[in-house]
């Protein structure tokens, strides 16, 4: 397949050189913040977790699409990421569960990629500078250069508005009834709870008053794009839940459950995107390898109601808190993992061990 040169730049100046794939946008060039992702499988996942909204997602394993691409696999009904990077790109997908290719996938979704990278050099860039802003494409390597410069990275934006659901919708028939906020949630996560409860998905903008009309048992809040800390009147609405319902968070909204308990958060240099990060559960020591996708994380010794539950052992960042008194825990990575190991997944049955006692079960 003969493809069109491209060129990748970072807002920093530096550049690399590869080919331009999936949809070629009409301007030439697209921008975002550059993350690089670790895990060798699980691209479509990765590449429909609304988590993505304003980043361009590097694979750092070298071959990608080889198993091509199944409704199956997505985690939302169309991507969210701005772009994708890749060493490999396979034009041959091979596997019973394939539809089409990767590279198809990108084009009806209108998705730009750019192949031929050197993603060592590219994770190795970010690992050192952190996640930054910049713009890939094949038009002239000065109007890439130009959309490098303006691009801007995740601080300060509201992404969760963007992708959260117009209007509730409800899933799965359980004695139990959950409201779960969707601030970018992914299909795994609703197909979790919808095996356990009757989970009512509602939009970012849902007030408390409105959680309360619909009387559930239990709150539980998603992952999602973006800054917490731009997020203030999502904490405040927490603020007035916490206590009064059971509540468990993941990934950003463990962030706005620990801002709503009094904690700030920060930008870690290059965020956590991967499915083999290892987690310590403080209480019995069990050490777990997580599925991980955040750019934020909350401030050590911030949180002024409850506790840290668990720690990341590779870099000592609170992956989980609990407050007993206020029902309610959250954890930082992917306890329904897709993609990712399922060493998590008990999470889901402390929830509703949760609900069904009213006892947060011991960390």
């Amino acid at each position: 397949m003969t493809r069109t040169p491209a060129t990748l730049v970072l807002n920093d100046g530096t550049s690399f050189e590869g080919f331009a794939a999936g949809h070629l946008p009409d301007r030439g060039f697209t921008t975002g913040e550059f993350v690089f992702n670790t895990a060798l499988s699980g691209y479509q996942e990765v590449i429909t977790d609304p988590s993505y909204a304003g980043q361009i997602v590097a694979f750092t394993y070298p071959h990608i699409g080889n198993y091509g691409v199944t409704p199956l696999d997505d985690e939302a009904k169309h991507p969210w990421c701005r772009g994708v990077v890749v060493r490999d790109l396979s034009s041959v997908p091979s596997n019973w569960r394939s539809v089409g290719s990767l590279e198809d996938f990108l084009r009806h979704h209108r998705i730009a990629a750019i192949v031929g990278i050197d993603t060592r050099r590219l994770t190795r860039h970010l690992r050192s500078h952190g996640a930054l802003p910049g713009a890939f494409g094949h038009g002239p390597h000065h109007t890439v250069v130009d959309a490098a410069r303006r691009a801007v990275g995740t601080d300060g934006l509201d992404f969760v508005a963007t992708v959260s659901t117009p209007d509730p919708y409800t899933r799965g028939d359980g004695d139990l009834h959950v409201v779960a906020f969707d601030y970018g949630i992914k299909t795994t996560m609703v197909d979790q709870l919808a095996q356990r409860f009757t989970v009512t998905v509602v939009p970012s903008r849902t007030t408390a008053d409105e959680v309360r009309s619909l009387r559930p048992d239990g709150v539980f809040l998603s992952n999602g794009p973006g800054d917490p800390a731009a997020l203030g009147a999502n904490v405040r609405v927490l603020g007035q839940l916490l206590g009064s319902v059971p509540i468990f968070g993941i990934c950003l909204g463990h962030q706005l459950l620990a801002a709503a308990l009094g904690a700030t958060t920060y930008k870690l240099p290059f965020g956590h995107h991967g499915s083999n990060h290892p987690v310590q559960d403080l209480a019995t020591g069990r050490i777990e390898i997580t599925a991980q996708n955040h750019n934020y994380a909350v401030r050590e010794g911030s949180l002024h109601r409850g506790v840290v539950s668990h720690v990341n052992l590779n870099d000592g960042v609170i992956e989980g808190i609990a407050s007993a008194p206020d029902r309610c825990f959250s954890v930082q990575y992917h306890p329904e993992a897709g993609p990712g190991p399922h060493d998590a997944r008990y999470l889901f049955e402390r929830f509703e061990s949760l609900l069904r006692t009213g006892v947060l079960e011991a960390h």
